[in-house]
């Protein structure tokens, strides 16, 4: 066997393998061997048939493919050993000729990672504020979602809700049809077409009116897309909004906690604040793994990312299943293939296994570990959200691929906490710079 190694971009290899005549002879006999004792001759025992008779029931090119089949695997392992290659995925196995048998076989190679000066990273989270306006606007909108709806003898005003029958067709094909729709009149609803609700404005009850519209080229159902929608509008009634009065009668239905108007501005002002300190935690820590990330250097091979994006694409597919739906009508509602998808998906699998390395060499590099009482731990706590069974829930979740999920989850947390600290600790070059600046 002679054995050609060519090392290509994003850590993959390329070897040739040429197989001696000797070595191609010994697996033809044991492929003889193999398909003789399956085979049913007439006139002979299954595995008595001589190989000349066997070659010609079978034809000689199964023998052949049955052999090199055999003979490639064989011939692969014995060449990543020879070539000392530690392969992290199955080969690309391309058979180029059959006398004498050549092969080539792309293997993807383990990745390479080389860090910056991570040390050197020097940042600081933005400030976390809430305003006065911040909290009234949560607060008007507890009171929309608290609020009645009642008949009025007028025209329709946006704001409103409308109460309508309706009928549609795209060119002469039904499009939407429904009776006793309720309809909240807002200027810029997508629903079902952008400038519906404008379209209803100044109607009253009883009113009937007819229009079209343009359904844009990028709408979800592809073969109404770009096409004009001919709508028919029955109005019913017509409610307007009644809000309820800011005062601590409000403020009270809202929680036997809150006590008064003040309370609850309170626990608004509060609940905005937790939200956006943990909003800006995870920007703030996303600008911490950027900067180490471009400081460093990462090659890996495309199989890595091919791994992830299939990975997302089936995470997908079960949050569509847990919902009632699958990928397959999703995909056909907003018009692309699977392909698609898969090609969407392909920058961020590469960014999410460029993190996920570099993070690896961090927590190699900080000596960062995850022991079995931590993983014990984060099992209980994730126990506690669980409403019904438990048993089995523990069960699954202490299973050794789970403890391994959940290993690598807390190993990327830890990982990224170091380095938020350091960062922070304005000990890096950048923070040092920083500070002889603001001294001069």
């Amino acid at each position: 066997m002679k054995v050609t190694r060519e090392d290509t971009e994003n850590r993959q290899a390329l070897l040739t393998i040429e197989m001696e005549a000797q070595e191609v002879e010994e697996s033809m006999a044991a492929s003889y061997q193999r398909l003789a004792k399956r085979a049913n001759i007439p006139g002979f025992r299954k595995g008595k048939a001589p190989r000349a008779i066997l070659e010609r029931y079978l034809g000689k090119e199964s023998v052949l493919e049955d052999a090199i089949n055999h003979l490639v695997l064989q011939a692969y392992e014995k060449a990543i050993k020879e070539q000392e290659i530690e392969a992290i995925a199955r080969p690309e196995i391309e058979l180029v000729q059959t006398e004498p048998v050549i092969f080539k076989a792309k293997v993807s190679l383990s990745p390479v990672v080389q860090l910056g000066d991570y040390q050197s990273v020097s940042l600081k989270p933005d400030p976390v504020k809430v305003t006065a306006a911040n909290v009234n606007e949560v607060i008007e909108q507890l009171r929309h979602q608290n609020a009645t709806w009642e008949s009025v003898d007028r025209a329709i005003k946006f704001g409103d809700m409308a109460i309508f029958n309706l009928e549609s067709q795209v060119d002469g094909s039904s499009f939407i049809n429904r009776e006793g729709v309720q309809y909240l009149v807002i200027p810029d609803s997508s629903s079902p077409a952008l400038g519906f609700a404008q379209e209803l404005v100044g109607m009253n009850k009883g009113d009937e009116k007819n229009f079209h519209i343009k359904l844009p080229e990028d709408y979800p159902r592809g073969e109404f897309a770009g096409k004009e929608a001919h709508f028919t509008v029955k109005m019913l009634e017509v409610k307007q909004e009644i809000l309820p009065k800011l005062n601590d009668e409000f403020a009270t239905q809202l929680g036997p906690e809150i006590k008064n108007l003040a309370a609850l501005k309170e626990e608004v002002s509060r609940n905005l604040k937790l939200r956006a300190e943990a909003k800006a935690r995870a920007d703030f820590e996303e600008k911490v793994i950027d900067a180490v990330v471009a400081s460093s250097q990462v090659e890996f091979p495309p199989v890595l990312i091919e791994a992830e994006t299939h990975r997302m694409m089936h995470e997908q597919a079960r949050q569509f299943e847990r919902q009632g739906a699958n990928l397959e009508e999703y995909l056909k509602s907003i018009d692309k293939t699977e392909e698609q998808l898969h090609e969407e998906l392909h920058p961020v699998a590469t960014r999410r296994v460029t993190q996920s390395l570099v993070l690896g060499k961090v927590a190699e590099s900080e000596k960062i570990a995850v022991n079995d009482k931590e993983i014990d731990n984060e099992i209980e706590n994730m126990l506690k959200n669980a409403m019904d069974k438990k048993d089995e829930l523990q069960k699954a979740l202490n299973a050794p691929p789970s403890r391994d999920s959940i290993r690598q989850i807390l190993l990327a947390r830890k990982t990224v906490d170091r380095l938020v600290e350091i960062a922070q600790s304005g000990k890096g070059k950048k923070g040092k710079q920083k500070k002889e600046a603001d001294k001069k």
